[in-house]
């Protein structure tokens, strides 16, 4: 590592934070891939499709208040207690609540543990990207950006492993997988200190009162990262919650048995998350090329039509796959230059409270375009088109990037002046 002038502890940081994204992946990502087989068992067999529907959307779709709302409390606690501390208390949590799943007996008993779990992923995001971004060299935050997310990725390609080979149990036996990110939290709390750049402030400042994010200078940042955050999660979380039901819409998935269903979806996952961890280390490279303002708009354009040519229809199995892969090599690769793009734009005692507010309140809209998506499925022709419309929200998107703050990393604006408590 010391050719790279990177030191032991800005490596172990950078990997905690790594392990913190890819079981935020993991954990999740595995109800998406058997909401609907877990939710029918749940209400029996005396359910319609349409209630089965509705009820494993608005899990969801509480599960996304919920990363809101982790955000929005974690956030404010990394900035009080640390990044790293707060890294492993939110790992704790969502480990603990996934794990629970496994217990439930009734629809709103998975309701509940989604939520909760979902509070420590939402606290996640913030605490690790800070981390990462006040610790690792600067030269190295476009790739660290990319492999950060593409960390989040491989928990996912993990949570599709698991659904495949647990596909001859009930569906709750995924969630028991879901307990193992538990185990790193005793190498991060013992390797990974605080970041130098926190501590600092932290010994001469107090932290910021919420209510400095709604003022001058930092309202612009706040109402930005807030825009271009909801619209990206929103879109993808359509296409993540929807595609997999696309899938077995399809003529061919519905000749398959159980077993063969399960295995389609976890290839299915793999093949289209490989092409995400390309658009990765792509978007990282158009943002390292041209800056982060016009790879994000470029992204977004990129994004719509995807979207747009791929999910008018859903006539066969392959026209579906390929429009999986290429939607998420644009639409996710977004989310690659999030990580050390956000976290720099406010002050450092206001640095996980912003980035995780501003972030994951997107997931609020999120939640109720998840909730319509389930009932616009159920009665308008399929989940193809909850995906196809939500593609329309890049259009106002690419418009938005154009105003976005600028970031250069070797002149970042981390060391602006201290807001008053």
């Amino acid at each position: 590592m010391r050719s790279t002038g990177i030191t032991r502890t800005q490596s172990a940081a950078f990997w905690a934070a790594w392990l913190g994204w890819t079981f935020d992946g993991l954990d999740g990502f595995m109800y998406a891939l058997v909401a609907k087989p877990f939710v029918t068992e749940l209400m029996g067999k005396g359910a319609s499709e349409a209630e089965i529907v509705a009820k494993a959307s608005l899990i969801q779709a509480v599960f996304l208040i919920g990363w809101a709302c982790g955000g929005a409390v974690f956030g404010r606690i990394g900035d009080r207690l640390g990044r790293s501390k707060t890294l492993t208390l939110t790992i704790l949590l969502y480990a603990s609540f996934t794990g629970l799943s496994f217990f439930a007996q009734a629809w709103w008993h998975l309701l509940f543990f989604r939520f909760f779990a979902a509070l420590g992923i939402g606290g996640e995001w913030a605490a690790g990207s800070a981390l990462v971004a006040e610790t690792l060299p600067k030269k190295y935050a476009h790739w660290a950006s990319a492999l950060l997310q593409s960390g989040y990725v491989s928990g996912m390609i993990g949570a599709a492993l698991a659904v495949g080979l647990l596909s001859h149990y009930p569906p709750r036996y995924v969630f028991l997988v879901g307990v193992m990110p538990a185990l790193a939290t005793l190498w991060i709390r013992r390797h990974v200190p605080e970041p130098a750049e926190w501590h600092g402030e932290r010994a001469s400042n107090d932290v910021p009162p919420m209510s400095a994010l709604f003022k001058r200078p930092v309202l612009r940042i706040t109402l930005m990262t807030f825009g271009i955050s909801a619209i990206a999660l929103t879109s993808v979380w359509a296409l993540l919650f929807f595609g997999t039901q696309v899938v077995l819409k399809t003529p061919e998935a519905m000749l398959l048995p159980g077993s063969a269903k399960a295995e389609l979806v976890r290839n299915v996952t793999i093949v289209y998350c490989l092409w995400n961890i390309a658009g990765n280390f792509f978007s990282a490279a158009i943002a390292k090329a041209i800056g982060y303002q016009w790879a994000f708009t470029l992204l977004f354009i990129g994004a719509f039509f995807t979207y747009f040519f791929g999910f008018r229809e859903a006539s066969s199995l392959q026209s579906v796959t390929f429009a999986l892969n290429a939607t998420f090599f644009f639409s996710s690769g977004v989310f690659a230059l999030f990580p050390m793009y956000i976290p720099p734009l406010f002050p450092v005692l206001l640095r996980t409270t912003g980035s995780g507010l501003c972030y994951n309140l997107g997931r609020l809209t999120a939640a109720v375009g998840t909730v319509f998506g389930g009932v616009f499925a159920s009665k308008a022709g399929g989940p193809h088109l909850a995906i196809w419309y939500a593609g329309f929200l890049y259009i106002p998107g690419a418009i938005l990037t154009l105003f976005a703050p600028s970031l250069k990393h070797e002149d970042q604006i981390s060391n602006v002046e201290p807001i008053p408590a």
